[in-house]
């Protein structure tokens, strides 16, 4: 074995470096993905046939729209003027105020009541298959008058269904019986009539329900009553209020569900609620202030017609009065008078919170008191010398004009907001009211179908990234010799041919020189003869002395038969004797490729009794003096052609692996196995030997001690990059040197990377 290698390929290792070790190469992550395209495509196809059952399997999705406007003002008859609008205040809204009012309990809770929305009806015998199958399901229909449901067998409907707080939200079940139906919840049954109201009795409460019909006899429907919390918070997941555009006063509300019929109307109901309550809001100012005056008109007109009754009474004790002018100024100046002092009195306090009696101001005002005091003062001494009756009257006088101008003001007002009242509206119209389309939004099958693939494709790419990052598999030749200091001294091709064929697993193993001499494949088995040949050491040739190559690999499956048979082939076209021994005691398989038994092999050879094997030592000794037919001769004495096997092809005998035995290893490292290939390389030009997996069994460290040339095999694409380096270390570990790699099962095309690898097949290609 030549040792040299290893050096140098160390060597090279190292001179080119690690540079491209952790670089990222956009190129070869694209050709992973495309050698990884059957994954990708199996992942899309599942991809789209998951967005397929899923689009068929969710019920199809309607929506329903309505507008309302909100105006900024309420805005009473214009025609009645702007003293009565002023009458009434006016309430401004904004249109997210009133979006969420529309969510609210108080606009939603009576239309769950008036559309029995808490009542909920399903078909229990519609299964996800069924939903798949029919690509739609019958949902349920609430109408003013009750709840119904199509089923298969017939249609379902209920009028009324009232529980106690017990069994809300309790799944009950309704089945047609021959005299009525049956309401059941696993507990108890009660039984009714068909059309009736029925009133039962349960253990956690009271059932109030009217069944109108029910699907066939035995057929069972699923009956439930939700919370209004629940219902609520249901429809508000499916209801959406938002102004239109920016400061519009414009609400868009729509609503969505299975069934066009039902959003339309639950839409439609939730508009008529809100204007409804809208309405109310706005005339409640108008009413109670109605209410007021009401209330207060006859307490006026009781005190005016009192101020009437006690003037007229007067004056008719004292007759008719003329009060003169004089006494009219007097009283008027007075009044005046009386309102200067309280607004000075005002500003002083006012004054006298920031300044001193001291400051400017305050003086100016005292003495505008001072002044003002001392004229009131002359008038109350002037109308003090009036004639006593002649003050009560204007006194008398006085109140009534009060009386009447505060009633009288107070009648046409009242009158007015009556005529207001009757024309009030609300602030909120409504712009359109939801009508139904018929016109499915959800689910969008093609976009469904599109993204499910595309996601579908990405899980398959990113599986194929993460198998190629945690599963390093061996595809560069160079990178090989730089991890392992190994050349490469072969890269097969795989041949389209016999991979059909092995694919039939009734048709047993091929050679290539029989079914595809002309392939790629064959011809690079050929380069690997010319390699060895030349590559063996250079030995006496007087003395016949077989080249021994062992073949390993790193472990199963990698094709170290198929490389082991063929290369035989090859050198028995040199004229060359070539034995091959099938040293995998335990699976191996060589026997398949040359049609043999796998019994009478190895195995059983160096289980024989040790008297016999002892002999072929003295064989060995007597050797040099005889020739090889009397070798020949006295090895057919002693069982060793017993257990040598010719195949179908000219200059090839094969050494099967016989029985299994419990202890390979043990066997080879025997000093029989050492005579046996003593004896056999006597007679033979080239021994091919086929070990087991290096990592799978020790037995290739000990085959390798007997070998001129160790190769390992190794499958493209298939095996572990780390495995192949912990094999070769392995081997070295035990003194073995590994003299190349052979790189098997190579795939030629625009997804690899590596495929100038390639030999080209040069010769007859019919």
């Amino acid at each position: 074995m030549n040792t040299d290698s290893k050096n140098l390929s160390k060597s090279h290792a190292k001179s080119h470096g690690e540079t491209d070790d952790d670089d990222i190469d956009l190129m070869a992550l694209l050709l992973v993905l495309l050698r990884g395209w059957k994954v990708v495509v199996f992942f899309a196809v599942l991809g789209l046939l998951i967005g397929i059952l899923y689009s068929r399997y969710v019920n199809p999705t309607f929506k329903s729209d309505a507008l309302i406007q909100i105006e900024e003002n309420a805005q009473g008859i214009a025609a009645l003027g702007e003293s009565i609008s002023e009458l009434v205040g006016s309430e401004a809204s904004k249109a997210e105020t009133e979006a969420e009012l529309i969510r609210s309990r108080m606009i939603l809770e009576p239309v769950v009541n008036l559309l029995h929305l808490r009542i909920q009806l399903a078909d229990p015998n519609v299964g996800n298959i069924d939903k798949i199958k029919n690509d739609r399901t019958d949902t349920q229909l609430n109408t003013a008058e009750g709840v119904s449901l199509n089923a298969e067998d017939g249609q379902v409907q209920v009028s009324q269904f009232n529980v106690s707080q017990a069994y809300l939200n309790q799944t009950f079940t309704l089945t047609r019986t021959a005299t009525g139906f049956v309401l059941s919840n696993g507990f108890d049954d009660f039984k009714g009539q068909i059309g009736q109201a029925h009133k039962f009795k349960g253990v956690e409460g009271q059932i109030h329900i009217t069944v109108n019909d029910l699907p066939a006899e035995g057929y069972p429907i699923n009956i439930s009553k939700q919370s209004v919390k629940a219902t609520t918070d249901a429809m508000n997941s499916v209801l959406s209020v938002v102004e239109k555009g920016k400061q519009t006063g414009i609400i868009q509300m729509s609503m969505t569900g299975d069934n066009q019929q039902q959003v339309t109307s639950v839409l439609n109901e939730i508009v008529l609620s809100y204007i409804t309550q809208n309405q109310s809001r706005g005339s409640e100012e108008t009413t109670k202030t109605l209410t007021f005056m009401e209330t207060q008109i006859p307490t006026l007109k009781e005190k005016l017609e009192s101020s009437e009754a006690t003037f007229n009474e007067f004056r008719t004790k004292y007759g008719t009065i003329d009060v003169g002018k004089e006494a009219e100024l007097l009283l008027g100046e007075n009044s005046q008078i009386d309102a200067q002092l309280n607004e000075l009195k005002l500003k002083k306090a006012e004054l006298t919170t920031y300044y001193t009696e001291e400051h400017p101001l305050v003086i100016q005002i005292n003495e505008q008191l001072q002044v003002l005091n001392s004229r009131k003062q002359q008038i109350d001494n002037t109308i003090a010398g009036l004639p006593e009756i002649q003050r009560e009257f204007l006194k008398l006088s006085e109140d009534t004009a009060i009386n009447r101008e505060i009633y009288l003001t107070l009648l046409k007002n009242y009158e007015q907001l009556k005529i207001v009242k009757a024309g009030q509206i609300g602030f909120a119209r409504v712009i359109d009211l939801p009508i139904s389309t018929f016109k499915t939004i959800a689910p969008k099958k093609l976009q469904i179908m599109i993204l499910a693939m595309l996601l579908g494709t990405m899980l398959g790419a990113l599986l194929v990234l993460l198998k190629s990052l945690l599963r390093k598999v061996v595809k560069d030749p160079e990178r090989l010799e730089v991890k392992t200091g190994i050349p490469v001294i072969a890269t097969i091709p795989r041949s389209p041919l016999l991979s059909r064929l092995n694919k039939n697993k009734k048709t047993g193993a091929r050679m290539l020189a029989h079914i595809d001499h002309n392939s790629l494949s064959y011809e690079a088995i050929k380069s690997l003869r010319t390699s060895l040949t030349f590559g063996m050491p250079k030995e006496d040739s007087a003395v016949q002395s077989a080249k021994v190559i062992l073949i390993t690999g790193e472990s199963p499956g990698v094709g170290k038969s198929f490389i082991s048979a063929n290369l035989s082939e090859v050198f028995a076209q040199l004229n060359k004797k070539v034995l091959v021994i099938d040293a995998d005691m335990r699976l191996g398989e060589l026997h398949k490729m040359f049609s043999m038994s796998q019994y009478n092999g190895l195995a059983d050879y160096l289980m024989q009794d040790n008297n016999q094997l002892t002999q072929i030592d003295n064989l060995q000794k007597d050797n040099i003096q005889k020739d090889n037919s009397q070798k020949d001769s006295d090895a057919s004495n002693l069982g060793i052609a017993n257990f040598i096997h010719p195949t179908t092809m000219d200059h090839i005998d094969f050494i099967p692996r016989g029985k299994h035995p419990y202890n390979p290893a043990s066997l080879l490292m025997k000093d029989e196995f050492g005579q046996l290939m003593a004896a056999l390389k006597s007679q033979y030009d080239y021994i091919i030997i086929d070990s087991p997996p290096v990592l799978a069994a020790s037995d290739a460290m000990v085959l390798g001690q007997y070998a001129d040339k160790v190769l390992m095999v190794t499958r493209y694409d298939d095996s572990i990059e780390g495995q192949l380096v912990y094999a070769v270390k392995q081997m070295n570990k035990s003194n073995i040197q590994v003299d190349g790699i052979i790189l098997n099962d190579v795939q030629q095309g625009l997804m690899s990377k590596y495929s100038y690898h390639y030999s080209y097949a040069y010769g007859n290609k019919q």
